[in-house]
């Protein structure tokens, strides 16, 4: 028995079941007029899926550095915790540069924001909370994974605030700590104690000390430098290189102690700026 053929309005469009081109999203064009544009751009969302990538693979290493320390390998352990961390900081910089290509190239778009919230939330919100908890809070019970989880609404909190203020919030501060910036903290402790071998059960107490903090500072009100006003693109003085040649030098003679020490004094600013702000108000008449 023949079958019979398929009625036109049962047929399927063979290209509205690949999402690749479905993507329509309202724009304005050089003349201010409203337009519709299908499909997302390319460059900027490579480096972003890149730094989700980095998050993910964040959290494999510290998944994997806790099987080790259950087999009794502590060594294995310690260069996962490291791979962990390393991964973290790798995200920080794609995440840099993801921005920066997209206002470069002008290839911004609402995705495109959307979709660095989103891997922002994995690299810099789940997976410090998740190499934390490996690395020492686990140790703690309960008191351990509740720790874990304040940084990690600490974080989703903190990108949905700036979602939310982007374009009224002035450009120069960042209200609360930025979550690469705690992300940097959390792993930076990491990967400059167990670059030592040094191990987490041994710390527990001071890192959720330091985790807590991070994820409350990311939710305060607090102030915090951002360094969008430094104009990358305009001539700057000759010795301007030569303090990034510098700089360079000074991070590359010890990663992990540099990063850590560097992170731990921007973290600090914020309160600190907040405090003499509150002294110097008292002083006045």
């Amino acid at each position: 028995m023949s079958e019979r053929p398929e009625e036109p309005n049962q047929a399927y469009d063979a290209e509205s079941m690949l999402p690749i081109d479905e993507h329509v999203e309202e724009g304005h064009d050089a003349e201010g007029r409203k337009v519709r544009h299908r499909g997302i751009y390319l460059l900027p969302n490579l480096f972003t899926t890149a730094n989700l990538f980095a998050g993910f693979y964040s959290i494999i290493n510290s998944m994997s550095a806790q099987s080790a320390l259950a087999a009794g390998d502590a060594a294995s352990a310690s260069k996962y915790f490291g791979f962990a961390a390393i991964a973290i900081f790798v995200a920080m910089v794609l995440d840099g540069l993801d921005g920066r290509v997209a206002r470069m190239t002008n290839t911004q778009s609402a995705f495109g924001a959307e979709y660095d919230s989103l891997s922002d939330m994995v690299a810099f919100g789940v997976a410090p909370a998740l190499l934390a908890f490996a690395w020492a809070l686990g140790d703690m019970g309960k008191v351990g994974w509740m720790v874990a989880f304040i940084y990690v609404a600490g974080a989703a909190l903190r990108l949905a605030r700036f979602n939310t203020q982007v374009g009224t919030a002035d450009k120069r501060y960042f209200i609360g700590l930025a979550s690469p910036a705690a992300a940097g903290v959390v792993a930076g402790i990491v990967w400059a104690f167990s670059d030592y071998g040094i191990q987490g059960s041994k710390m527990s107490f001071l890192v959720a000390l330091m985790v807590a903090a991070a994820g409350m500072l990311m939710v305060s009100n607090i102030k915090y430098n951002s360094f969008k006003e430094l104009d990358l693109k305009g001539r700057v003085p000759f010795v301007a290189i030569l303090v990034v040649v510098l700089v360079f030098a000074v991070v590359f003679s010890d990663p992990p102690r540099i990063l850590l020490l560097a992170f731990l004094v921007y973290a600090a600013s914020g309160p600190i700026q907040y405090l003499l702000h509150l002294r110097r108000d008292k002083t006045l008449p």
